[in-house]
């Protein structure tokens, strides 16, 4: 147990944790991110980020070590293989933090646990997460520019993410396993719509589950099979998108700070205040969240400006969002 106390402790070192890091420890507020793995949550497997503004290309772990560069030379501390097991909110308003054997203590905390996107569990995936399989169309979707990619989810996401992919590959095959989608009706309808059109860069194999991505280095193919006649296939395709949803990581904010149903921290989603005062969120993990890179790191910032409103007044915790209040300076 350490006692110092810390002006900022964040939860989580992806980009929206080192974005806020820059801000607050630029500030000169104490600042320390308590990591689990390494700095840079899943931006560190991408191969290429090309939609990042002003940065033409760079690779996830390019752009991470940058970002790192830049916070500790702003003198915050990032401790690794620190796993978050509960939050208490202390009797004189500091928030302690626990990991193993050690506890930390801030004046305010910014949550920037991020979240993973739900895997299929099958074989194959996990071996071409670098040849072929995505979680990400918007991200990914100019790499298969002309290629034949299997779209599988039903949700909202998947709908949007399939009719992204379409602007950019030759074909989407959206996989579904029933028999109607269970996204919003006007997407359903405005994916049916493009479906029949004549030139259409999209089709549906409804009833449908994956079993199996296959190929020698790279995609080559999924197997496919129909969950009512069970009859099986080697399906040809260059990639496999997989939009059935993200886990947010939070399960170690349970009863600390007000989740929804799926997970996700509870904030108004202008200041990123959660239900705790002094807890605010940022990233992947809070609702609302758009997941994508710039979003996360604008929610950094956000985050890291918010705190500096709360230090000088932690009564505005209290008061409602509105365009009257805004941090000094603005």
């Amino acid at each position: 147990m350490s006692d110092e106390v810390y002006d900022v402790i964040i939860v989580g070192a992806g980009p929206a944790g080192l974005a806020a890091a820059v801000y607050t420890a630029r500030d000169r507020l104490n600042t320390l991110l308590l990591e689990r793995m390494m700095p840079g949550g899943q931006i560190s497997t991408t191969d290429r980020i090309e939609n990042y503004p002003g940065i033409i290309r760079i690779d996830g772990p390019g752009l991470v070590e940058q970002m790192q560069k830049q916070v500790e030379g702003f003198g915050a501390k990032i401790q690794t293989g620190c796993n978050v097991s509960r939050l208490e909110k202390q009797p004189d308003g500091n928030i302690a933090i626990f990991c193993g054997d050690q506890q930390y203590t801030a004046r305010a905390v910014i949550l920037a646990a991020g979240s993973n996107y739900k895997h299929l569990g099958i074989p194959g995936e996990e071996e071409f997460r670098a040849g072929g399989v995505s979680y990400c169309g918007t991200c990914d979707a100019p790499f298969f520019r002309d290629k034949h990619v299997v779209a599988i989810g039903g949700g909202n996401t998947a709908l949007e993410e399939a009719m992204h992919l379409a602007k950019y590959a030759s074909l989407v095959t959206v996989i579904h396993r029933r028999d109607e989608f269970r996204a919003d009706k006007v997407l359903v309808e405005e994916l049916l719509a493009r479906v029949k059109e004549p030139d259409s860069h999209l089709e549906i194999k409804y009833d449908t589950v994956a079993t199996a991505i296959q190929g020698e280095g790279k995609v080559q193919s999924v197997r496919l099979k129909n969950v009512k006649t069970e009859k099986e296939e080697d399906f040809a395709c260059d990639g496999v998108f997989v939009f059935v949803g993200m886990v947010p990581n939070t399960d170690f904010l349970k009863g600390f700070v007000e989740l929804t149903d799926k997970g996700f921290i509870r904030c108004d989603c202008a200041y990123l205040r959660t239900t705790v005062p002094g807890v605010f969120v940022a990233g992947d993990c809070r609702i609302g969240a758009a997941m994508q890179l710039a979003t996360s790191i604008g929610d950094g910032v956000n985050a890291a400006l918010m705190i500096e409103q709360y230090f000088r007044d932690p009564n505005w915790w209290n008061e409602p969002v509105s365009d009257m209040i805004q941090p000094a300076g603005w």
